[in-house]
């Protein structure tokens, strides 16, 4: 599961360069796995809550480059979501948008554990070849 992420943060960096988007240094962005457990009573409502900030987050902050969710196979109120932003600036812009408040709000109280350890991208030669397979 670990070099499944690695490798999708890679691969998401080789969007971003392919599309001709300007990163100034790598330092800059913002990449974390988002560790949360919902209370099964409130997971369905809670995924409804969460396609829908995903979804406005990409489509209207340019500062979002992904927000990839992935519910756990072997427990299903596990949910994990691939974050980066292209600022620590961009990210905090991100956490006042109606979407996300209305996310985080409409959410607390479906939400038994929540961690957001930052990750560190490591091969960045390799994250231009990632995702040219999938067209």
């Amino acid at each position: 599961m670990k070099k499944l992420i690695f490798l999708l943060i890679l691969g998401l960096f080789s969007v971003v360069l392919a599309e001709g988007k300007t990163i100034e240094k790598d330092g800059d962005l913002v990449v974390r796995i988002a560790e949360i457990e919902v209370h099964p009573q409130y997971l369905q409502e809670y995924l409804a809550y969460a396609e829908e900030v995903d979804r406005l987050s990409i489509e209207r902050e340019p500062g979002v480059i992904c927000l990839f969710p992935m519910q756990h196979a072997d427990d299903p109120n596990k949910i994990s979501i691939l974050e980066i932003y292209a600022s620590e600036e961009l990210y905090k812009q991100h956490l006042n948008t109606a979407h996300f408040q209305k996310y985080k709000k409409g959410t607390l109280h479906m939400v038994k554990s929540l961690k957001l350890p930052e990750m560190r991208p490591l091969d960045k030669k390799t994250m231009k070849q990632i995702f040219k397979k999938l067209k």
